[in-house]
């Protein structure tokens, strides 16, 4: 049978949020889900739904599903709504009617300018629910701020989760470590990754085409790119690799470096010394403002700023991201205020946010430095999910 504790927590958020939020009532309005699902029925639901659906809760407390007679049955086993109201021509009856019971001023919906995971109402439903409701009282508005803070803020369950996924990516890096040596493939580094993917019976946290991400040497090219036969690691080269696994339902996300070492070298170059230093740098000086209250694009500019006193280019990305059910998990982002991100580096960091933090530079000759760190936010501060990498895993070439 399955388990629907995630739901049952998120739904008793989501009911304080309304209320800190002062919005009296959210709809989460779909169809057909294995088409097109809301990135929110996840937390709320865990179901797939055929006919168009009403996921309701209102700042009072009420938890109310409307849908079609086919899922009813479905949604009140999970015992997590109130009222399961069914239909069969129409979904508009009931949902006029619960409405005008409800009596809202305004009406959250499931779309966004901005954050990708709170806007999963299409624009064909929008158009059906406002010609449902044309008419009537109520100020419809998006939910953006709404999920926001549900998705960002981690329940107990949720944290467990993440925790278990991060500690067992953790174990797949040390493994990696002991298979190194020059001579090696991209992609034979990959396989063997996936075999430890197959092993531990996860997925991995993002197409599998290009999770992991393996860069061998100074001409592999970084970014969302699949290992290739092209790239051999060589003495000298830097290895990185970007990985994550879905488990129970929840991701990871970790970047870590490796060197192998040439025969006869005692020590690491300077260029490579100096790159750490600049990018565990850097994400130490983000953490040390990563604090409740603070802003996403506040904690990206101590990050920016210090990488680039150091002498490296400004990286062209975001600092960091949520993590959760997915690998970008939507809310506030830690990143700087361009246009391609809308508003998300403008949300506050919450206690029970858990963020990555990375960035990279690199080292000619040699390869990438580019580490990625999963780090809880807590009451003062945060805790990293595990030990962040401070030089890199030496291998002997």
């Amino acid at each position: 049978m399955s388990d629907y504790t995630i739901q049952h927590e998120k739904l008793a958020q989501a009911i304080a949020i309304l209320r800190e939020k002062d919005v009296d009532c959210w709809i989460t309005f779909v169809r057909e889900t294995a088409h097109n699902a809301d990135p929110a029925l996840a937390l709320i639901l865990g179901l797939d739904v055929t006919w168009q659906s009403a996921f309701i809760v209102t700042r009072t407390g009420q938890k109310l599903a409307i849908v079609g007679r086919y899922d009813v049955e479905n949604i009140e086993r999970m015992g997590a709504y109130d009222e399961v109201i069914g239909y069969d021509a129409s979904i508009a009856p009931g949902l006029v009617d619960t409405l005008e019971k409800l009596a809202p001023k305004a009406i959250a919906l499931n779309y966004s300018e901005s954050d990708s995971s709170a806007d999963g109402l299409s624009h064909g439903m929008y158009l059906r629910l406002a010609g449902y409701l044309e008419g009537k009282p109520y100020r419809l508005i998006s939910a953006e701020g709404i999920l926001n803070a549900l998705r960002g803020r981690k329940s107990s369950t949720e944290i467990k989760r993440i925790r278990e996924a991060v500690t067992l990516t953790k174990s797949i890096i040390d493994s990696v470590t002991g298979f190194l040596k020059p001579g090696l493939s991209e992609v034979d580094i990959a396989e063997h990754i996936r075999g430890e993917f197959q092993k531990h019976a996860v997925e991995p946290a993002w197409h599998p085409e290009y999770c992991p991400i393996v860069n061998c040497g100074p001409e592999s090219p970084v970014g969302h790119t699949g290992p290739s036969e092209k790239f051999i690691a060589q003495p000298g080269h830097l290895i990185h690799i970007d990985l994550g696994v879905v488990l129970n339902d929840y991701v990871s996300d970790i970047q870590r470096v490796w060197y192998l070492q040439p025969k006869g070298e005692s020590s690491l170059p300077e260029t490579i010394e100096k790159a750490f230093a600049a990018v565990t740098g850097a994400i130490d000086a983000a953490a040390r403002v990563l604090r409740p209250g603070i802003r996403g694009w506040e904690v990206d500019a101590v990050a920016r700023n210090h990488i680039v006193e150091a002498g490296y280019p400004e990286y062209q990305h975001a600092l960091g991201h949520h993590i959760g059910r997915t690998v970008h998990d939507g809310a506030t982002l830690l990143g700087p205020q361009w246009d391609r991100y809308g508003t998300t580096p403008e949300g506050i960091v919450e206690p029970g946010n858990i963020f990555t933090l990375e960035l990279g530079v690199a080292v000619p000759g040699h390869g990438t430095v580019s580490l990625e760190e999963d780090v809880l936010v807590t009451e003062t501060g945060l805790e990293w999910l595990i030990p962040p990498q401070r030089a890199p895993i030496i291998v002997n070439a």
